[in-house]
């Protein structure tokens, strides 16, 4: 008798938006990273029913750091991460240009504290050292796309 293998129902994608948040500084872009624990990270999180990855990119910086006013220099392109947490959930990311570099690390409500317990303006070395390999690749994605040439905006 030959056994029927029937597939499992794929798992849905779990969808996390973000942004690559860069200032100039002098000579070279530095980088804000976040840290939860002993992770860093880019400003991302959930996107919600109502909303697009970009609007949720926007709105969880806000939410996370404060910042507002982000320029998008290159445009709305993306980069997503393989996926992770057993292959269950992926994380976008777009690359945008802070206005003002004053962050801040405000409460969630849901949490009563801040989501993040630490920030950092980092250059592109450190950024990488501090990065997960997952994450790494968002950055090296962004390297190649922030080298362009572009036009003021």
């Amino acid at each position: 008798m030959n056994a029927i293998t029937v597939p499992k129902p794929a798992t849905p994608r779990i969808l996390s938006s973000g942004i690559v948040v860069v200032r100039w500084e002098r000579d070279h872009y530095e980088y804000l990273l976040l840290r939860a624990y002993n992770y860093w990270d880019f400003p991302k999180g959930m996107v919600e029913a109502h909303e697009s990855p970009l609007e949720a990119a926007i709105r969880e910086v806000e939410e996370e750091t404060t910042l507002t006013g982000l320029r998008f220099r290159w445009g709305d392109v993306y980069r997503e991460t393989h996926p992770y947490n057993q292959g269950r959930k992926v994380a976008r990311y777009y690359i945008a240009e802070a206005v003002n570099p004053e962050v801040g690390l405000p409460d969630n409500p849901e949490l009563g504290r801040p989501e993040h317990s630490e920030f950092r303006w980092v250059d592109r070395a450190e950024t990488w050292t501090l990065l997960t390999p997952r994450v790494r690749a968002i950055l090296e994605w962004t390297d190649n796309i922030i080298a362009r040439p572009t036009r003021r905006r």
